[in-house]
């Protein structure tokens, strides 16, 4: 938009991608940022800001907050069967349903971990074999060994290997790949970047088995606090977790007519999607 800047956001990234001094104020940091910037502005917006990591600051008559989206985790304490009874009944019986029939069809089923640089890339590559046989292959959104988001991960995950800070959990039906999930882990907290299962398996739930024995795994370890979701919400989150936070946008207007002058816009852009969807 013309004569209104963003920091740099890329599509798919869930947290602004910028580095300030936490305990630096934010409308003051942004106020010394606008003043950069060669040219003329009427707004500067730093984008997807953690409550976690940047206190969302009072709206003045120049500077507003914006929600972005809603994120779920969940925090690694006590012991996993405390945890475990917390949840709701269906997950639980739906989960035990599921391990009965593992075990009366005689299925090996079983979490692998991986962290070594050395496993990274073979793993990326079967991570994107299955992804890219479902949905998200249709969207383009998917991992493929050959595509850019597949170089792009196998990259990252390996450079974050060699930190220690890569894990990828993998679950098999005996020696088939079900469910995978591409995590990173950093300060005793562990990130789950990117998960997939086999769309084809319709009597087992993949992706389930997979979180129940991560979670277990995780308090039994010890040497996680918190599990970070960073993707809007979806109903099978609220299954593991009541826990969420609103990830936010903070905009710093000009003059206080600009700032008026956008909201009013921005409640004639939500009307008009309201009137659209009453009428569909």
């Amino acid at each position: 938009t013309k004569f209104r800047w963003w920091t740099f956001q890329p599509s798919q990234l869930p947290l602004g991608a910028w580095v300030a001094d936490r305990n630096l104020h934010l409308p003051q940091l942004t106020e010394s940022l606008a003043a950069e910037i060669p040219g003329f502005w009427l707004a500067v917006s730093i984008t997807q800001i953690d409550p976690l990591l940047g206190e969302s600051p009072i709206g003045s008559d120049r500077s507003g907050n914006s929600e972005y989206i809603e994120t779920a985790w969940v925090d690694i304490e006590s012991d996993f069967e405390k945890y475990w009874n917390q949840r709701g009944k269906n997950l639980r019986q739906n989960m035990r349903k599921q391990r009965n029939k593992l075990l009366a069809d005689g299925i090996d089923a079983r979490m692998s971990i991986l962290t070594k640089p050395a496993d990274i890339g073979a793993a990326v590559q079967r991570y994107g074999v299955l992804e890219s046989s479902g949905w998200k292959a249709s969207q383009g959104t998917s991992i493929h060994p050959d595509n850019a988001q597949g170089k792009f991960y196998h990259e990252l995950l390996e450079q974050a290997a060699g930190r220690g800070e890569a894990v990828i959990y993998e679950y098999l039906f005996a020696d088939r790949t079900v469910a995978m999930s591409l995590c990173l882990r950093r300060n005793r907290t562990l990130v789950m970047l990117k998960t997939t299962y086999d769309e084809s398996i319709k009597v087992f739930s993949p992706a389930f088995l997979l979180s129940q024995d991560l979670l277990q795994h995780l308090f039994k370890e010890g040497q996680i606090d918190r599990l970070e979701y960073f993707g809007r919400v979806m109903e099978w989150h609220t299954r593991w977790t009541s826990n969420k936070r609103s990830l936010f946008h903070f905009t710093l207007y000009r003059w206080p007519l600009v700032k008026t002058m956008a909201e009013k816009r921005r409640q004639q852009r939500e009307a008009r999607t309201l009137a659209v969807a009453a009428a569909g």
